[in-house]
């Protein structure tokens, strides 16, 4: 199979790639519903050391960047109740987390999970947490200008790995909400 973006030794429909998978993002795959058919979104098999996105562009073509998104995970803190999010921005821009999600979450203060806390919550590795698969309760914030490419790279649960999403099933992950302005430059 021939990636719909970039140019990749291996990609195959996501499916088909379920041994390649966390165990959470195999589960959303595998019990995928939506406009977009679950083998749209297509495994390409890449290098842990080049997971991170400056590294990965380095290597695998610097056009990627504009078709990469990142996701993070926040926690919005009011009383003595915490929130975690995930938010799903391009790559080109940084999560508003003190503006758009603290906003967005109803949230005295905003910031980035800790690491731990990332990656104990959604069963993902560090470097490679992906949208597809986070625990159904939690908000993931989706910045419309992911939702407007034709297909996204993010990452695939573990740092080997990235799936190419089409934009539009980002709006229809559970949980999503699509926000104007959640990536700055």
């Amino acid at each position: 199979m021939h990636a719909p973006i970039g140019n990749f030794d291996s990609a195959k429909p996501a499916p088909d790639a379920l041994d390649e998978l966390t165990r959470p993002v195999a589960d959303a795959v595998r019990h995928w519903h939506g406009s977009v058919p679950a083998d749209q979104i297509v495994y390409v098999d890449t290098a842990p050391e080049w997971a991170d996105t400056a590294t990965f562009v380095e290597h695998y073509g610097p056009e990627l960047l504009e078709q990469s998104a990142n996701c993070v995970v926040v926690t919005g803190k009011r009383g003595g109740g915490t929130t975690l999010a995930a938010c799903v921005v391009l790559s080109t821009t940084r999560v508003d987390v003190n503006g758009v999600v603290r906003r967005h979450l109803g949230a005295r203060k905003a910031s980035f999970a800790p690491m731990e806390t990332a990656t104990g919550k959604t069963g993902m590795e560090y470097g490679g947490i992906t949208p597809v698969g986070l625990p159904a309760d939690w908000p993931v914030l989706v910045d419309s200008a992911v939702v407007d490419l034709p297909y996204v790279l993010v990452g695939s649960g573990r740092r080997r790995g990235k799936l190419l999403v089409p934009g539009k099933a980002f709006a229809e992950l559970p949980g999503a909400v699509v926000l104007d302005g959640l990536g700055v430059a």
